[in-house]
């Protein structure tokens, strides 16, 4: 389904990810983990065709359905993003209007992509936010955002970018600004997007314990490289990287058991 095929990146001709490569099939969850700065949203975003303050991609090529990313016109951008391709951002709540309600800006984004009259886009916006466990989707489409909890400007983000069905979704670092209890909630909402749509998804996270449920192939990445690859099985317990076993011993432990 999507194959990054030794993607290097650039901003002001310095790469900030050199050679990357990875191949995700349908259904498939991969996380990339990894410290700050590591490059691991750098790739997601080059996926998405988002690369900020003039990155570009100088090697390599990103395939989605066997067709090139990189040949992508605006148009096509437009149709592809929220549509087959959608994104979780690390907090939803800064990527809404705070002086525009819930409801206003779900309807213009659905009407962005479908043409069908406002009180049939506002009853998707509420049913989407009702089926991510939302109590009272008609109250939150009438909120402002400053009027929601972080967990629940993230169930906003998901459900705004689940509302197509997206066959790929990117999640950047999206239980970090929340609390243990709403995070485990959050990964196990998406975990049920993948038994429910057969969505792929893509999990950046420097929490190599959240990657380690959720992902079937986890890639560890360092200095805007890969320094470690493979399935959680081998990740976890085969593994024989420094660097790896660093971030695994990063992992809290209870009573001595380590849940990673």
């Amino acid at each position: 389904m999507l194959e990054l095929k030794n993607v290097t990146i650039c901003y002001k001709d310095r790469p900030t990810v050199k050679q990357f490569h990875m191949a995700l099939k349908q259904g498939e969850i991969a996380s990339l983990v990894g410290e700050s700065g590591s490059g691991k949203t750098t790739v997601i975003r080059a996926v998405l065709g988002l690369l900020a303050g003039g990155g570009k991609i100088t090697e390599g090529d990103i395939l989605f359905e066997g067709k090139s990313l990189l040949k992508n016109t605006p148009d096509q951008w437009r149709k592809l993003r929220g549509s087959d391709i959608s994104m979780i951002f690390q907090d939803s709540g800064a990527m809404l209007n705070p002086t525009r309600k819930i409801g206003r800006v779900f309807v213009e984004y659905i009407r962005t992509h479908e043409d069908i009259p406002k009180r049939d886009a506002w009853n998707k916006g509420v049913a989407m936010l009702e089926r991510m466990r939302l109590p009272s989707g008609e109250t939150i489409m009438n909120s402002y955002p400053f009027q929601l909890s972080g967990g629940m400007r993230q169930r906003v983000g998901i459900a705004m970018a689940m509302t197509f069905q997206p066959k790929l979704l990117l999640a950047d670092e999206p239980t970090s600004a929340l609390d243990v209890t709403t995070q485990a909630q959050i990964v196990r909402q998406m975990m049920e997007l993948r038994e429910e749509y057969g969505t792929s998804i893509i999990l950046v996270t420097h929490n190599l314990g959240v990657a380690a449920y959720m992902s079937d192939f986890i890639a560890v990445m360092k200095n805007g490289e890969i320094s470690d690859s493979g399935t959680r099985e081998y990740i976890l317990n085969e593994s024989r990287s420094g660097y790896t076993q660093t971030l695994l011993d990063a992992v809290p432990s209870l009573g001595g058991a380590r849940y990673a």
